[in-house]
């Protein structure tokens, strides 16, 4: 009788010990967001997913911004073990040109109880409205593009690479490529005719030069005579390394 006495009795601490120790755990897919560039006045609004990695529920009690340039929302119900919330943040860019780095706080009654999000990017001028009618609208010459990315993969820094992206003139003028803008000023061009007529395709093809290390995206504006979107954007990606040769050269010197 002892004995099964100290045998439940152990069992029962072991479970008590088990329950202790069991706790929910805030595992976020990122932690950082890079908005890249926006005209002045642009609502920028971004969701950071978050999922419960440990075998408890978790409360997402507060969610704090380092500024009233943000406004956060986030899921208010108890994220159970293995499913995913949200954090909401928008940045309100109105009246604050520049580069711009804000933190947002996450409290929570996980096993890490406190989590820092951040959000960047750059707030450039605010995009002129013109006012064209509608004949010219419908008369103007539209740059249309299939993919507006494209991934490099590896790149040594320094590296030169070359992407092509295939751009249409859906308009009924001629169509012009007047340029492109980056922010790393690391981005030429080159397009294959030097204008589209309505239904014409042509090659537009950027060179891109990495500059820094670790993964790089790259927002390119291409600016046209299209007065719909004249400014069109599109996004370089990269995993930028070091040169092979300087690592030969460092190994060399060992």
């Amino acid at each position: 009788m002892r004995k099964n006495f100290y045998f439940i009795a152990s069992v029962f601490l072991l479970l008590i010990s088990f329950g202790a120790n069991a706790q929910g755990e805030l595992s976020f897919e990122k932690e950082t967001h890079d908005f890249g560039t926006m005209p002045e006045g642009t609502q920028a609004a971004y969701e950071f997913r978050v999922k419960n990695v440990g075998d408890q529920p978790v409360i997402i009690a507060n969610v704090q911004p380092s500024c009233g340039c943000t406004t956060p929302d986030w899921t208010k119900t108890p994220i159970l073990p293995g499913k995913t919330g949200v954090i909401k943040a928008v940045y309100n860019s109105t009246g604050r040109p520049g580069a711009f780095h804000r933190s947002i706080a996450v409290t929570s009654n996980g096993k890490t109880t406190n989590h820092i999000l951040y959000i960047k990017g750059e707030v450039g001028p605010k995009e002129e409205k013109n006012s064209y009618t509608q004949e010219q609208k419908l008369m103007s010459p539209r740059l249309a593009v299939g993919n507006t990315s494209y991934n490099f993969g590896k790149l040594e820094k320094g590296q030169k690479a070359v992407a092509q992206f295939i751009i249409k003139n859906t308009g009924r003028q001629d169509l012009v490529v007047q340029g492109v803008q980056s922010k790393c000023k690391c981005v030429s061009y080159k397009v294959s005719k030097p204008a589209l007529k309505a239904g014409e395709q042509a090659v537009l093809e950027l060179t891109y030069i990495p500059l820094m290390l670790k993964e790089q995206n790259e927002q390119i504006t291409v600016l046209s005579n299209d007065i719909v979107m004249p400014n069109l954007r599109l996004t370089l990606k990269a995993d930028v390394i070091e040169k092979q040769a300087s690592k030969d050269m460092l190994r060399e010197g060992k």
